[in-house]
């Protein structure tokens, strides 16, 4: 039976701040691609220490440009994790190249593992995309090295890890995430970062359709017609999800330091209570604790522990599903058997995490835990 508050796995942490940017955009009379996204561009620049960034209507869009921006096309391959969310494969297929799914490291390290990389590299291998796993940071110099060394792209997936690390620092590309779930959100919406400035031009181009300028320019004066000068897409963010991701960017880091604490916490309790259960990372991994992953005893049967977990108003998940298991993956590429990020999926559980979490919520997710033990 349900019994007092639920407890969501990732509830956005939305205020009096965000409906009065919202209602100062439609008292505004300009929706889209205006001010404001120039605003939050150039707030979330800064705050990775980049000169420019883009907005995008998803962090979908933002991986898609990032390859497409980068010259990646059919005939080319990309080494992707398979312990993601789907999109990141999703985006090699979209510019028509191969995913070549890579396993993770071990489990208490499943970041896309560098041996099995360097082992599934070919002729054709032109980038790889490195996902931080629930926030936690991948080794971004070991990348760096190992991307230089092969001619490369290195491109980041950093749905999970805004403002962390060297995060957005040391790749060609990054793309990132506001959906609703995330550290920080505008409902959907996303962002890219890239350190040639030529590059991250070109993804601007193509965010829009490919036209050499933009509606705003045009309302005031400062051109008349433009020119479509490549296909383009229809990836823009309005003003309405700007607006409200300059409310949010402004609290990320306190949010990020919330998380980190809840991570701690949660380590600590389940130390104490529940030793038959590991947690991948170290505390004093580098991290925005997007995710609170922990891994179940072997032969658990985890959709029970998932249902008593949800009879006491506790809300879990799991992240992620391999995605080379996946239909359509499984029929487009079929020869795969990544046994470690097989083996960690089966196990993994993802407890509630956000800065909505008090200490006792904490408390409450660990004593359920271990009653469904």
């Amino acid at each position: 039976m349900n019994v007092g508050k639920s407890i969501s796995l990732g509830a956005p942490t939305l205020g009096k701040e965000e409906k009065q940017a919202l209602c100062a955009v439609v008292d505004s009379g300009w929706l889209t691609m205006g001010e404001h996204v120039s605003a939050f561009e150039h707030t979330f620049a800064e705050l990775h220490q980049a000169e420019k960034a883009v907005a995008v209507n998803s962090c979908t869009a933002g991986l898609h440009l990032c390859l497409l921006g980068s010259g990646i096309g059919p005939g080319d391959e990309v080494l992707v994790p398979s312990l993601t969310f789907v999109a990141t494969a999703g985006a090699v297929r979209y510019v028509g190249a191969k995913p070549v799914f890579v396993d993770i490291e071990r489990d208490d390290l499943p970041h896309i593992a560098l041996s099995d990389a360097a082992a599934r590299c070919t002729a054709r291998t032109r980038a790889v995309i490195v996902m931080h796993y629930g926030g936690y940071v991948a080794d971004l110099p070991a990348w760096r090295e190992f991307a230089d060394s092969r001619g490369l792209l290195l491109i980041e997936d950093a749905a999970h890890a805004p403002a962390v690390g060297e995060v957005g620092r040391l790749s060609d590309a990054a793309a990132f995430s506001f959906f609703s779930n995330k550290n920080m959100t505008t409902a959907e919406g996303g962002m890219v970062l890239a350190r040639d400035r030529s590059v991250l031009e070109r993804i601007r181009l193509l965010r829009s359709h490919g036209m050499t300028t933009n509606t705003l320019d045009r309302t005031r004066g400062h051109a008349y017609t433009y020119d479509v000068t490549a296909l383009g897409y229809n990836y823009r963010l309005d003003e309405l999800r700007a607006a409200m991701g300059l409310m949010q960017i402004s609290r990320l880091l306190q949010w990020n330091g919330q998380r980190r604490e809840l991570a701690s916490l949660y380590r600590a309790h389940i130390r104490e209570h529940l030793p038959e259960i590991s947690i991948p990372f170290t505390h004093e991994w580098d991290t925005a604790a997007h995710l609170m992953p922990i891994l179940l005893p072997a032969y658990t049967d985890r959709e029970r522990v998932m249902a008593h977990l949800r009879s006491a108003g506790i809300q879990t998940s799991i992240h992620y599903p391999p995605v080379h298991l996946f239909s359509y993956y499984r029929n487009q590429f079929p020869d795969y058997a990544l046994p470690h990020t097989e083996a960690f999926s089966s196990r993994e559980l993802s407890l509630p995490i956000h800065p909505g979490l008090s200490t006792s919520d904490v408390e409450k997710v660990v004593s359920a835990l271990r009653d469904a033990l």
